[in-house]
């Protein structure tokens, strides 16, 4: 059976392949397993599974095991590829001029020590059970089938939301690049309810390349994040280098403009900018010791991430005064507000 296995190709396209369950054969099948749905449901509610199952069962079904190539090193640098995103672009100028105001780095911090926690939780779940599913297969073992679906939906709507985000800071950025609207590029739809009317096919572009990168395998994609990491990390660099460098103490007062309550409300929206760390606990199965190598991989990761957004919009409300910032671009209007408008670039 292992032998069979191995000379099916993983690309398949057959119907067996998409529908396996014998339900699917013919239309009597399909009407005899209707005619079972409430026990099946009831059955699936109250399901848990093992151990066993999620760490070999289902390996085995999925007919291809993943190779253990991915190290402490690697994983700390996917957690870094995965996170750093368009939040800090985005976010932190919106919420330092809406609610934080110069106090925007504590709210990052605020939220880097809660996410840190969570990915301590992450990496529990990875350790007990070192499996691709991540917390869905812990949730399996522990709560049930039930559980597991409902935090798996909640997954999938923070991957969806934040390669969202992340793709149309993209189209914003690369507007302003061209010295136009961060809106210019986006196609307007009047008979779309505000917010809603601000179509992006160059976000959808996007998202199609980077998943086409990431179907390539998870060496192709460990090498892509670090370039891209490495890419990200100089362009940080600059934008803190150059922020201090012309940083006026004076717009750091009044630092908390908004009170405390707009410090935490802030934290509670620049959070999103942290999203991406459960991504390293779904490469357990990928990784060489996962016990060792994903809690440290996490540990260093989110506390160089909570440090460099700490700087980072320390610096943006140094170079410009939170009142004078651009939601939607607040780097690349806060560069061209100091003369540099060639760091747009």
């Amino acid at each position: 059976m292992a032998g069979t296995a191995q000379e099916r190709s993983y690309w398949r396209w057959s119907k067996a392949d998409f529908f396996p369950e014998p339900s699917f054969k013919d239309w009597s099948s399909y009407c005899s397993a209707l005619s079972h749905t409430l026990p099946r449901l009831r059955n699936r509610l109250l399901h848990r599974s093992t151990y066993s199952d999620e760490l070999h069962s289902l390996r085995l079904h999925s007919e291809h095991d993943m190779r253990r190539c991915l190290t402490w090193w690697d994983l700390s640098w996917l957690g870094f590829g995965s996170v750093v995103g368009s939040g800090i672009f985005v976010l932190t100028g919106q919420e330092a001029r809406l609610h934080a105001g110069p106090s925007i780095p504590l709210s990052y911090a605020i939220a880097g020590l809660s996410a840190l926690l969570s990915s301590f939780c992450y990496a529990e779940f990875a350790v007990h059970l070192p499996s691709a599913g991540g917390s869905f297969s812990y949730l399996r073992v522990e709560l049930g089938d039930f559980a597991a679906f409902i935090a798996a939906a909640n997954i999938l709507l923070e991957a969806f939301v934040g390669a969202a985000g992340l793709a149309r800071s993209w189209t914003s950025y690369f507007a302003t690049l061209l010295n136009r609207s961060p809106d210019s590029l986006r196609i307007h739809v009047p008979s779309f309810a505000d917010g809603y009317n601000l179509l992006d096919p160059l976000a959808v572009v996007i998202l199609i390349f980077c998943s086409t990168i990431a179907m390539l395998g998870t060496n192709a994609t460990s090498r892509l994040n670090y370039l891209t990491s490495i890419i990200g990390f100089a362009v940080i660099a600059f934008i803190m280098s150059a922020g201090f460098a012309h940083a006026h103490s004076s717009y750091l007062s009044p630092f908390t403009p908004f009170g405390l309550s707009g410090v935490f409300q802030a934290a509670a929206v620049v959070y999103w900018s942290y999203t991406g760390f459960d991504m390293v606990a779904t490469m357990a199965e990928e990784t060489k010791t996962p016990s060792k190598d994903i809690p440290l991989g996490l540990l260093i990761s989110m506390s160089s991430i909570t440090i460099l957004y700490c700087l980072m919009s320390l610096a943006l409300v140094m170079m410009q005064r939170y009142t004078e910032l651009d939601v939607n671009a607040s780097y690349a209007v806060a560069f061209s507000s100091i003369g540099w408008n060639w760091a747009n670039t």
